[in-house]
């Protein structure tokens, strides 16, 4: 990869390879283009959870407060807002919300929403081809004893810096599916501890995500009766994670939050291999409308999703190929090379994006936890150290009227001790 003609077409090349903390705005934000996917396709995924619905909430106890309807709160942060001066030396105009796919079920992350979907629709064909469900039935009966033979003679491969896996693991071992997991060297020990528990096989490996994920496809496509979950360019997880704008709609609306071109809304979401947050993204954009923007957010040592779009390379360029190590503490975001949707898609759709230094989302751990008593993985937190850059650069969105969703991607089933352990690295950044 010739690094010198790259900085002389995108200069701001040259500061991702110094790990510099960067804002890119996308040059090609909001012009005409062809999508691979409707919003006919979206609300086919929607329909697909509700079939579902009566099957989670019968396999997934905590489920069944929301009627298997996997989704998470829009929570005000009033508290962090009153002490964002403080911390940042700056006030913030606006209104400030966490989006807390931290607390969505079963797998405590926004993998959730893709990676259990993209299971379900695997199910559904199965069982449709196979045996006799039909679309009418209730779907609690996939959790019966005839269903759980059939679906044992497949399996599953997925692979995972971590909450993929979960999301993916837990649900596929319900069904009764050979369920094995490739896990890449970020990957934390009790996540794999916690797969383990459920059934799920989990293999280890010593290299990064994009080498392992290699691996992965070429041993699912030697047997037909596995199916592979293609992080870097599955269109069912990304439709999953596109019916998270469904709800959050009607969350804004409950919330009385006006979406227009004087009433901003900005999202933060943070980007590992770009999957989940395009998936979102592209459904906030089907569903709301032009006046909600998305920001990604991406660790200086792995801007994987940045580096691709800025020179419209995408999956052809990874970090390293610009001398960076791709590693951070925030394992969900550990991801060198970005999804091939991601960037096709994201084009015209993608506000822009963010860079940040790695001890910037402990503080916010941390921040988060004073104020709030809301504790999330460091990846989860990345939302917002985007805000000061936006809000410093974009006059649009550093006012009354704006709102500002972080979106919280993960946490819940983190172990006390690692919560503890967040909270004091990043106190001791306060």
């Amino acid at each position: 990869m010739d690094t010198r003609s790259l900085i002389k077409k995108y200069p701001q090349v040259r500061a991702l390879m110094n790990k510099n903390p960067l804002f890119w705005r996308n040059p090609d934000y909001g012009q005409q283009a062809a999508l691979p996917f409707s919003q006919a396709d979206l609300f086919d995924a929607v329909a697909r959870w509700e079939r579902f619905a009566p099957y989670l909430e019968r396999t997934f106890p905590e489920t069944i407060a929301t009627h298997g309807i996997i989704e998470s709160p829009l929570i005000r942060l009033e508290h962090l807002q009153e002490s964002w001066t403080e911390l940042n030396s700056l006030g913030l105009n606006g209104k400030l919300f966490l989006k807390a796919d931290n607390q969505l079920p079963i797998s405590g992350s926004i993998k959730s929403r893709g990676g259990i979907y993209e299971i379900l629709k695997f199910a559904e064909q199965i069982a449709m081809v196979e045996a006799d469900l039909v679309y009418q039935d209730n779907y609690q009966i996939l959790a019966s004893a005839k269903y759980r033979k059939l679906f044992a003679n497949y399996g599953v491969i997925v692979t995972s810096t971590g909450n993929l896996a979960l999301g993916v693991g837990i649900v596929a071992a319900a069904f009764g599916f050979k369920t094995t997991v490739y896990m890449s060297h970020d990957a934390r020990q009790w996540k794999k501890d916690k797969l383990r528990a459920n059934g799920v096989t989990v293999k280890e490996f010593t290299t990064d995500f994009s080498h392992v994920i290699t691996q992965a496809r070429a041993d699912a496509s030697r047997d037909p009766r596995i199916h592979f979950v293609d992080d870097e360019g599955s269109a069912d997880l990304f439709l999953g994670y596109a019916v998270a704008a469904v709800h959050l709609q009607k969350q804004l609306q409950q919330h009385h939050i006006k979406v227009d071109s004087t009433h901003p809304v900005v999202v933060y979401l943070p980007a590992g291999v770009g999957g989940s947050p395009s998936g979102v993204t592209f459904g906030l954009k089907t569903i709301i409308g032009p006046n909600i923007h998305a920001v990604f957010c991406e660790p200086t040592h792995v801007p994987s999703v940045t580096l691709g779009m800025m020179t419209k390379l995408n999956d052809q360029i990874c970090v390293q190929d610009i001398g960076l190590d791709g590693l951070t503490a925030a394992d969900g975001l550990a991801v060198s090379r970005p999804s091939r949707l991601a960037g096709n898609i994201m084009r015209t759709l993608l506000f822009g994006s963010v860079t940040f230094a790695e001890p910037d989302i402990f503080r916010y751990v941390a921040q988060l936890m004073d104020t709030q008593q809301i504790a999330v993985e460091p990846s989860a937190a990345a939302g917002f150290t985007a805000i000061p850059t936006i809000t410093k650069n974009v006059s649009a969105f550093n006012t009354p009227d704006t709102t500002h969703i972080v979106w919280a991607t993960g946490g819940n089933l983190l172990p006390e001790n690692e919560k503890i352990a967040n909270y004091i690295q990043g106190k001791a950044l306060l």
